[in-house]
């Protein structure tokens, strides 16, 4: 993908949809395609963030470590984000993210997605509006799979 078809695709993502063309320009200075393949773990749960994703096409499982088995949280999918944490300081990723069939996504360095936010503010403040909803998002996820969980067990209750 060049520069051209990465500020199309960008232009174009659900997940930057509402931001003006110059953040738009200074995010596809800073991206570069990546590919994923069926089973490939993108990244494990407690793993040092590193990277930010806009996803393409594909679909990546969400999942948390439990004590005998893996918990799938949520499905995500081309025009939806991965890698929140990597926008963060020292935090380290919360999920366990697996390809589940062959997928493509833009795919940002943390550190200089912070940079630019730090050295421009109103665009650090509009992303990070973004990705705020989206850890919103994900806590709803996980809220609703625990209730799933515990009511399959019949756990839980008094």
């Amino acid at each position: 993908m060049n520069a051209v078809q990465i500020q199309a695709a960008l232009a174009g993502h659900p997940f930057l949809a509402g931001l003006p063309p110059s953040d738009i320009e200074k995010l596809a200075a800073l991206a570069f395609e990546v590919h994923f393949q069926p089973e490939q773990i993108i990244f494990r749960e407690g793993d040092p963030s590193s990277f930010f994703y806009l996803i393409l096409s594909g679909h990546i499982a969400l999942e948390v470590q439990t004590p005998g088995r893996v918990l799938r949280i949520q499905t995500i999918g081309a025009g939806e984000e991965l890698g929140w944490s990597s926008l963060l300081a020292s935090v380290n990723k919360q999920f366990q993210a697996r390809c589940l069939e062959p997928g493509a996504a833009l795919a940002f360095d943390g550190a200089q997605i912070v940079a630019q936010c730090e050295n421009d503010m109103a665009f650090g403040f509009r992303l990070l509006r973004k990705v705020l909803a989206t850890v919103a998002d994900r806590l709803r996820a996980t809220r609703l799979q625990l209730l799933d969980v515990y009511a399959g067990r019949g756990g839980g209750g008094q």
